[in-house]
């Protein structure tokens, strides 16, 4: 209620945040570091609340390549076990006096070869139920193959915005007063241009004997810059006119609120607008801090060397 007061002086500035103001059905944060929202959606069959062409478009690279992998096995696998079942002696070119393991094993590698449509000749089926098998999975394999062949290219096309946030948040010295201070950098070889923030603060606080969610947006030092080719630090001033004007070190850790950064920006490479999101709970916002200086220039002074190391390094400091 003490700290309800502290803020009573500022109108809620972002009704229409999307997260809703109903803080007793909420759990958690509102939105995870990687800038996805924090929602498990449930009531609906799996397969039709997922999408699996996006769920392979944004999945880590190895678990993609895995799934590939693991696919063209398991697919020749059975149907290896397909031809051994109609019956071994269908394929001409596996002797039956082999082993069954390497009957098998050659069933297995003929169905590789048929997958693919590569077809090197030396098995060859007979018979109209392995034919007709074969002359299926050559069409499996020829339409796998188009899905694959999608999936990388939506996978390498997909504009992307290569930003990195610092992992806290900092409130540091700021003139005569503070700010929260939150840092991010271009870590690839892109171009940014016409780059805009927004900030977001969330607080989960009790009115009237209920738990609410309150939004208020935070105005930024400089909210917009021409080109993101260095760090850029968000800057909110905790002047008179911001909601975090009265909050003591105290506060930030009794208080289940957070920072929702939003930023949109422009990449040359792609020609298309991209956008990155995070967020930082309270107890991941450092109280009396300032970043380290993450970019000088080289020693013959030709060029800027910004070290992408020195992201997340911050240095204490002690307000007066």
């Amino acid at each position: 209620m003490a700290l309800l007061k502290k803020i009573n002086n500022y109108a809620q500035t972002d009704k229409n945040s999307g997260f809703g103001t109903n803080a007793e059905s909420y759990g958690g944060r509102f939105v995870n570091k990687n800038g996805t929202a924090n929602i498990e959606k449930r009531g609906m069959h799996l397969l039709r609340r997922i999408s699996w062409y996006h769920t392979m478009i944004d999945m880590p690279n190895w678990k993609f390549m895995l799934i590939l992998f693991s696919f063209y096995i398991v697919i020749n696998f059975i149907f290896a076990i397909i031809y051994y079942a109609i019956g071994i002696e269908h394929l001409n070119g596996i002797e039956q006096s082999q082993s069954i393991l390497t009957q098998f094993g050659q069933a297995y590698f003929f169905s590789a070869q048929t997958f693919t449509t590569v077809g090197y000749g030396h098995i060859s089926p007979t018979g109209f139920l392995t034919s007709a098998l074969s002359a299926a999975e050559a069409l499996i394999g020829l339409l796998s193959f188009a899905i694959a062949t999608g999936l990388f290219f939506g996978r390498f096309s997909k504009p992307t915005a290569f930003l990195k946030f610092s992992h806290n948040a900092l409130i540091s010295p700021y003139g005569e007063n503070k700010g929260l201070m939150i840092r991010l950098v271009p870590f690839k070889n892109t171009n940014f241009t016409d780059a805009t923030a927004k900030i977001t603060l969330g607080l989960s606080l009790e009115e009237n004997g209920e738990r609410v969610n309150k939004f208020y947006n935070l105005e930024l030092e400089l909210d917009r810059i021409n080109a993101l080719t260095l760090s850029w630090t968000l800057v909110h001033p905790i002047t008179e006119n911001s909601p975090l004007y009265n909050f003591t070190e105290e506060d930030f850790k009794k208080t289940h609120g957070e920072i929702l950064v939003f930023i949109t920006t422009f990449d040359d490479m792609f020609s298309n607008t991209v956008a990155a999101r995070t967020s930082y709970t309270f107890d991941e916002i450092i109280y009396g801090a300032k970043f380290v200086t993450m970019y000088n220039r080289s020693k013959n002074a030709s060029k800027t060397i910004l070290h992408l190391d020195k992201l997340n390094q911050y240095e204490t400091t002690n307000f007066q």
